[in-house]
């Protein structure tokens, strides 16, 4: 059957006026225009939580904790929403992309101490490890620090029974209007990007992720046509391209090799879960290849969580890791054992892995503290660091930092490696030329490399950026659509009537219109409106392909000007009628061609059509014989 493509005008589209009727909606329908105001990330990296509301539903993505503050910045202000009170009557649902604390942190102050009673979604690798992570939290903060005003573990308990599991490319269906999906976005395990959709709008969210793969996940990847209103994407290496991973990698173990056998210490901060384990089987293969023998320390939990949560997730990871995993798992090492109690005091080299991964609590903070002072010693920094954490300040140069008190004098060798598992500026182009969004919005990056990033998409691409501040509504006014069935036996009708008869019956023609006052938008037959109002007519476009011996595009324009003496030859087809029959190559071979045209030609396509047959293969099915049009068609009309 012969292609049908529809062309919108600004208030049409296609309605027969007699025998079966289209479907059009009922009701008068209200545009949902979307805002979305960050109540954390906004021009800022950490305390990742957005509002997004499209039409009357509200959705929170993400609820995460601010890392370089210890009072009450360190939450979303939640008394955005509502007012301050129980946030159960105001959030349809929660969404979290990943369990990373920046973006999890905040979950059970939100859900057990403010209230929220809705439901919590997350795919199942986050369900499982996000509990784990917040109970290591709020040790650190609670039983080390002190702190008394923090959830409890009775909280993340009740908190987590309120969260629903989700599977990759699974719809979940919120309510009747409002419907979420997740895709793939690498970064860490389980991580995930959110289309959250009602009616025909949709935004998606990325939360963190790379676009390149890893030693131990795959890329990040939405499926084909997933077409969002707005992207909302992170920025945090806005402005950043990244080397070449395997000169990194070089670079890493060059310097680690370096310090160890000048009898020095190396401290690489990590988080539990995700980069560890990359630079885990780096520094494991590195090992056993050059036969050294110098010590790798873990902190202690670390390979039990990561062999039992790769193993139970074993399809989220890369094809690598699948294929070896049923002869040998990549996460049991024979030179990286646990962290010995009082290790980090023995003498001579030793590589250590320790979380956080920010220096802001906990062992890394510790063990830094011991090692700062000696020049030998060495601090490699592979991720990003929140401002106002202690890795912020050493990546930064700081040579005497006050830690709990006491100042501490810098001098052992500071190297940031990049190893962040985020989406570079390459990615972030890569990811906004795939989905074609309408809009972009950037969050959980720093202003100025925003900026830049924001211009150079703005004329690439000819899309409008927004990069909204915490607390800063950002609006974005969608446009009217609406779809409409239009039965088959009209389409053949049509298609089969001659030019004149055709335009007489006017079998596809009706009218959007859009009341701004009330947002609205109607369906009304052009007969009403034709005399009162500006409008554009909708334009049906139809195709066929014709079966060639061998293009000749130099030879049919020849034969073809006799009908348009100003028809355009181009490298790849010909365009007749202003455009309105276009010839086009349909493979590589040039065996195939198409022609496309206009209703308002179909009179010129059959003449058109039949001059092309003299090209046409053997097996190509003969045409009625040429006629010309029933009335006369301007040629240059």
């Amino acid at each position: 059957m012969e292609k049908l493509k529809k062309k919108f005008g600004k208030k049409a589209f296609s309605e027969p006026v007699e025998e079966t009727p289209v479907v059009v909606p009922e009701k008068k329908e209200v545009l949902p225009n979307i805002k979305i105001v960050p109540l954390g990330a906004g021009q800022d990296v950490g305390r990742s939580c957005i509002l997004i509301t499209i039409g009357t539903k509200n959705i929170m993505v993400d609820c995460g904790m601010h890392m370089g503050y210890q009072d009450d910045r360190r939450f979303p202000d939640f008394s955005y929403i509502g007012g301050g009170g129980r946030l159960t009557d105001y959030l349809d649902c929660v969404i979290i992309s990943h369990f990373h604390l920046d973006h999890c942190g905040s979950l059970p102050h939100m859900s057990e101490i403010v209230g929220y009673d809705g439901p919590i979604y997350m795919t199942y690798p986050t369900k499982a490890i996000c509990p784990v992570l917040l109970e290591d939290y709020r040790k650190v903060q609670c039983d080390i620090k002190g702190e008394t005003n923090f959830f409890t573990s009775d909280d993340i308990k009740n908190c987590m029974k309120k969260v629903i599991g989700c599977a990759l490319h699974e719809i979940i269906q919120v309510d009747d209007q409002l419907s979420i999906r997740a895709f793939y976005a690498g970064h860490v395990l389980g991580a995930a990007m959110f289309e959250i959709r009602v009616g025909d709008h949709s935004v998606l969210y990325t939360g963190d992720y790379n676009m390149t793969p890893d030693r131990h996940l795959g890329a990040a990847r939405v499926l084909p046509g997933v077409r969002p209103t707005i992207l909302i994407s992170e920025s945090t290496y806005a402005t950043t391209i990244r080397d070449s991973k395997r000169a990194r990698e070089r670079d890493f173990l060059r310097k680690v090799h370096e310090t160890v056998m000048k009898g020095g210490k190396v401290i690489i901060p990590v988080f539990a879960l995700g980069r560890a384990q990359e630079l885990c089987i780096l520094l494991e293969s590195y090992w056993e290849r050059m036969a050294l023998n110098v010590p790798i320390y873990f902190s202690q939990g670390l390979a039990e969580r990561a062999n039992q949560y790769y193993r139970l997730f074993i399809s989220w990871t890369n094809e690598n890791i699948k294929k070896t995993f049923v002869e040998r798992n990549m996460f049991e090492f024979k030179h990286i054992r646990p962290m010995e109690k009082g290790c980090e005091d023995q003498p001579g080299p030793q590589v250590l892995f320790s979380t956080p991964g920010m220096l802001h609590g906990g062992q890394s903070l510790k063990v830094f503290k011991k090692w700062c002072s000696d020049p030998l010693n060495m601090i490699i920094m592979p991720g990003y660091c929140v401002a106002g954490t202690v890795g912020a300040r050493v990546i930064n140069g700081e040579k005497r930092i006050e830690i709990d008190g006491k100042v501490h004098e810098i001098k052992l060798g500071v190297e940031y490696m990049s190893f962040s598992a985020h989406a570079d500026a390459k990615g972030i182009m890569q990811l906004i030329r795939q989905c074609e969004p309408k809009h972009v919005m950037f969050v959980h990056g720093e202003a100025e490399k925003m900026e830049f990033l924001k211009g150079k998409v703005e004329k690439e691409y000819d899309i409008p950026v927004h990069m909204p501040a915490n607390g800063e509504t950002c609006v974005i006014e969608v446009e009217p659509k609406m779809d409409i069935r239009v039965p088959l036996e009209k389409i053949n009708k049509s298609i089969a009537l001659d030019p004149n008869p055709s335009k007489l019956e006017c079998p596809f023609v009706a009218e959007i219109v859009y009341d701004q006052e009330k947002e609205t938008i109607d369906v009304m037959p052009s007969t009403r409106l034709v005399e009162t109002e500006d409008f554009m007519p909708i334009t049906l476009s139809l195709s066929e392909i014709i079966k060639v011996i061998k293009i000749d595009w130099n030879q049919i324009a020849a034969d073809l000007m006799i009908y348009d003496p100003n028809l355009q030859q181009k490298n790849d087809g010909i365009e007749m009628f202003h455009g309105e029959i276009t010839l086009l190559a349909n493979n590589e071979k040039d065996t195939e061609l198409e022609v496309i045209w206009d209703e308002s030609r179909e009179g010129w396509a059959r003449v058109v059509r039949s001059s092309l047959l003299r090209y046409a293969s053997p097996e190509q099915t003969p045409p009625p014989e040429p006629q010309e049009p029933s009335s006369p068609i301007p040629v240059n009309a």
